[in-house]
């Protein structure tokens, strides 16, 4: 498999992590995970005044750290699998940033982004907003017993979705697979994750959708 660095990328809720981490011990990968803790998220869907770009920000700082000490490092020898795209920061950023606060973003992010490397693959985790709302109403409490970050509301949610699905309908940068989930287990599913490691390996230039067996 000629793949160094696999993102796996999808609205909150469709299970990225997850398939991140059994993915990895499919293939014997690296995994990167993006830090979920950000202190400004409670203020942000509390609707407190200059939150969202605190939250925004806070966001955006904490990938690009991530990311270049995992270049400095040179895991790319290895295949590395992130529950994250760096770009996928813009998504956010247009939905939550009034003119102003998006003037300011966009002109860090551009300095940001310069350093970023480019997946050799992308997966994007498809699925109605209907079934994000359900798996994150039955999603288990995190080990530690601490609280999980706030969930969004369903208006919200359904707006993520669809600026989701608008930013990879018009993705070109990378070889794209589009996974829809709706009706399978990609996180308990033994023959779904073998399902999609082939699907993964056969992968070639350019988009593919992909729906998984039940």
């Amino acid at each position: 498999m000629n793949l160094r660095y696999i993102a796996i990328e999808g609205p909150v809720g469709i299970g990225k992590t997850t398939l991140a981490e059994r993915l990895a011990a499919r293939f014997d990968a690296t995994t990167v995970l993006e830090e979920a803790d950000n202190p400004f998220l409670v203020d942000f869907y509390a609707d407190r005044p200059g939150a969202a770009l605190q939250a925004q920000l806070f966001f955006l700082l904490n990938r690009h750290r991530q990311q270049v000490s995992l270049r400095q490092a040179d895991l790319f020898t290895q295949l590395t699998i992130c529950d994250y795209l760096f770009e996928r920061d813009k998504i956010y950023a247009y939905l939550n940033l009034d003119d102003n606060e998006l003037f300011i973003y966009q002109r860090l992010y551009d300095l940001l982004a310069a350093d970023m490397s480019a997946p050799d693959l992308v997966l994007y985790l498809q699925a109605p907003t209907d079934v994000l709302v359900k798996r994150l109403k039955d999603r288990p409490a995190a080990p530690s017993g601490n609280d999980r970050s706030p969930v969004p509301d369903p208006i919200y949610l359904k707006e993520i979705n669809e600026a989701y699905h608008h930013f990879f309908f018009h993705y070109a940068e990378t070889p794209l697979l589009v996974v829809e989930t709706s009706e399978i287990d990609l996180a308990g599913s033994d023959q779904a994750l073998e399902d999609l490691a082939r699907q993964i390996q056969s992968m070639g230039r350019g988009t593919r959708y992909y729906v998984p067996r039940t």
